[in-house]
């Protein structure tokens, strides 16, 4: 049982560093969610995807933008939680210096080259995006933007070399759904 609360502990600290790093930051969907739903939702999307236990997995999905986003520092991620967590968050942050439509051409290069256990990662993150874009777009966001990012989701998830199963059936599901965007 001692374990078994040391590892909610450890998810835990890691929900409420990103919860603290995210703390002013909302969605740009209409609901203007709090940021933190979106890392909880990707966190909560690994760990009913694998099949044993990984905390380290779970932890690095709850801190997945927190380098890209707020100001976080990958020593502050090391000191905090680990190389492991740390190098799974540094293989999901996009480099926020270069163009955006660059940074996006790179995730898609780079989608199979990263680990395993970063492609679930990545592919939860994408099922939640689309999620919210079904539910919650921006609200400056036309019909043919909203099919541009599901076209350009499904690049990305197409690229990766080792998507795990159960979230890329879940991404299907999503994915189909592209009807519902309110069309022009």
């Amino acid at each position: 049982m001692l374990k078994v609360m040391e590892l909610v502990h450890e998810v835990l600290a890691a929900a409420r560093f990103a919860a603290e790093k995210h703390a002013q930051q909302r969605r740009k969907g209409t609901g203007a969610e709090p940021y933190v739903n979106h890392v909880i939702e990707v966190a909560q999307l690994v760990s009913m995807a694998v099949a044993e236990a990984d905390v380290g997995l779970v932890q690095a999905a709850l801190l997945h933008d927190t380098l890209e986003d707020t100001r976080t520092t990958a020593e502050e991620l090391i000191e905090q939680f680990g190389q492991d967590v740390a190098a799974l968050v540094m293989e999901m942050t996009d480099d926020k210096r270069l163009p955006k439509a660059e940074r996006k051409r790179l995730q898609i290069e780079h989608a199979p080259t990263i680990t395993t256990r970063a492609q679930t990662i990545k592919l939860a993150d994408k099922i939640s995006n689309l999620r919210s874009l079904l539910t919650s777009p921006p609200v400056d966001w036309d019909y043919e933007r909203k099919r541009q990012y599901f076209e350009w989701a499904r690049q990305v998830v197409d690229a990766l070399s080792a998507p795990n199963r159960v979230l890329l059936d879940e991404f299907e599901r999503v994915y189909e759904r592209v009807g519902e965007l309110n069309s022009p």
